[in-house]
């Protein structure tokens, strides 16, 4: 990844989602066939927020088009933590539903934390627990975060080699940016974190083999950051469909890039039905 480029090849997220998505339509069909039962989701989602609504609308479409059944439990702005995880936890223990997904940010008075505790490991297909973060980074059976378990069925699709490389990660969200960090040095890249409060970060980010943008903010990483030869992968989901990455300036540069929208994207709804499904296959108990 030395070798400069006149334009990067773009990493085509959406095409590739596509595929997977057939994938799990299929799997969906041979469970609902083998038991009766087709994969269930729950989508929790808490208050009224535009954007929040929007996403989980794109889901349970996508959840339709692949045969899931989709379970909306939509909460109050007002619910208490306690109430919050009261509900989440009778979606763990219901035998009906095969995965959670509770849509985030769910308020500042809410211990999210907590909330997402109340999602049983073996329905966590978000990948947002403790013991799922945990699964990734012993490199253990679990589910994985759905955004960095996307962008690396991303790069394996275009034979991005990891091991030995030097990944830069800019962010560590709990979702994102710490789980991604984590399923990279399993894959044995040299992995470094960076944050608010990194020194020099266009230092560390220049010298990125592999370059993952989560920090939601948009054009943050320019083309002058990019090491010449980098894949640069853009997970940032900013108004106007804008990333983290000034995508023209960065593609003159890199040798693999993620568009926005188009790349990160589709990937991360892809791995939340694939994960739907086969949560729902172990709890069948169907090979």
């Amino acid at each position: 990844m030395t070798e400069t480029t006149r334009s990067a090849r773009l990493m085509d997220g959406k095409a590739l989602a596509q595929r997977l998505v057939a994938e799990a339509a299929t799997g969906a069909a041979q469970l609902r066939e083998r038991t009766g039962t087709a994969p269930c989701l729950a989508t929790v989602l808490v208050g009224d927020d535009p954007a929040s609504e929007t996403y989980v609308r794109m889901k349970r479409n996508r959840c339709a088009k692949a045969g899931i059944t989709s379970r909306h439990v939509p909460l109050p702005a007002s619910l208490s933590t306690g109430e919050l995880v009261e509900r989440v936890s009778e979606l763990s223990q219901d035998p009906g539903v095969h995965g959670i997904l509770l849509q985030h940010p769910v308020g500042p008075h809410i211990d999210e934390r907590a909330a997402f505790e109340a999602i049983a490991p073996e329905k966590d297909v978000d990948g947002v627990t403790l013991s799922s973060f945990a699964a990734m980074s012993f490199g253990l059976p679990g589910f994985v975060s759905c955004t960095p378990g996307g962008i690396l069925r991303l790069l394996d699709q275009y034979e991005v080699d990891l091991a030995g490389k030097h990944a830069v990660v800019v962010g560590r969200s709990a979702i994102l940016g710490k789980p991604a960090g984590m399923l990279l040095l399993e894959r044995n890249a040299t992995v470094t974190y960076c944050h608010s409060r990194t020194r020099d970060l266009s230092a560390y980010m220049r010298d990125a083999d592999v370059l993952i943008a989560a920090v939601g903010r948009p054009r943050f990483v320019a083309g002058a950051d990019i090491k010449p030869g980098a894949v640069v992968i853009d997970a940032g989901s900013n108004p106007g469909n804008v990333g983290d990455v000034d995508f023209e300036t960065a593609r003159e540069r890199a040798r693999l890039i993620t568009p926005v929208p188009g790349g990160v994207g589709p990937m991360t709804i892809a791995t939340l039905l694939t994960q739907t499904v086969q949560a729902a296959a172990r709890q069948l108990a169907v090979a």
